[in-house]
């Protein structure tokens, strides 16, 4: 049956997204019909087998890309995701939503403190309070060590952790993990994973993890499976 969570006071909100790709002339209906809705504070994982979308749906979570049809809510704010995001929403986005990749994405030539830095840099803001909260987040993830280093100097377990901690630095209501362990080995992607769902605890922070562990899987609050466009209940 379709993923039916409590939709009340839910901190994010899907209803009805569709989303269609043009592949040689052939429609590909990738997201078919996709509504949940997820309370605060709370992890969610999804799984799928490779192509089904995942990415897809992320996506459309965080706005980055429009829908063929359907709303996305943050914190009740109604947003028609067929819609092109405004500049208000974009700068909203900034605050609400954390996003950590399977890639990483660091910036080389930033050292990981400043690669920390960069989600309140973008909004223009160089308190000294967002370097004593990076600095903190670095200490969480075992990497305070590192925040002189350049990215190109880190392990990969290191440059997960200190994506991890630039996602959380605007301590947003939302992080969106996208395989987040993809790249690591079993021993490195276990610890890394173990970070993600303690400090999303202890910051109170709502997780969206895709993964294709079924063990990791198993370690958020809720569990669901994408399959034909739709999310069920696993």
């Amino acid at each position: 049956m379709p993923c039916a969570m409590n939709s009340m006071e839910a901190i994010i909100e899907a209803k009805g997204l569709r989303k269609e790709f043009s592949l040689g002339g052939e429609v590909l209906e990738v997201i078919r019909d996709v509504s949940f809705s997820l309370p605060p504070a709370t992890s969610l994982s999804i799984r799928g087998e490779s192509g089904c979308g995942k990415t897809t749906l992320l996506n459309l979570l965080a706005r980055i890309e429009a829908a063929d049809a359907g709303e996305v809510r943050w914190a009740g704010s109604l947003f028609p995701a067929q819609h092109k995001p405004g500049k208000k929403e974009i700068s909203l986005r900034g605050s609400f939503l954390g996003v950590v990749y399977q890639a990483y994405y660091l910036i080389p030539e930033l050292n990981v403190l400043e690669n920390v830095l960069l989600p309140s840099r973008m909004v223009g803001d160089h308190s000294s309070v967002n370097t004593d909260r990076a600095r903190h987040l670095l200490e969480q993830m075992g990497v305070l060590s590192k925040e002189m280093q350049i990215p190109g100097k880190l392990s990969g377990g290191e440059r997960q952790r200190v994506a991890i901690a630039r996602a959380l630095l605007n301590q947003p209501k939302v992080i969106l993990a996208d395989e987040p362990t993809g790249n690591l080995d079993e021993r490195t992607g276990a610890e890394v994973m173990d970070l993600l769902l303690r400090t999303c605890e202890e910051e109170k922070t709502a997780l969206i993890l895709v993964t294709h562990n079924p063990a990791f899987a198993q370690s958020t609050d809720r569990q669901a499976y994408l399959t034909e466009g739709t999310l069920q209940d696993e």
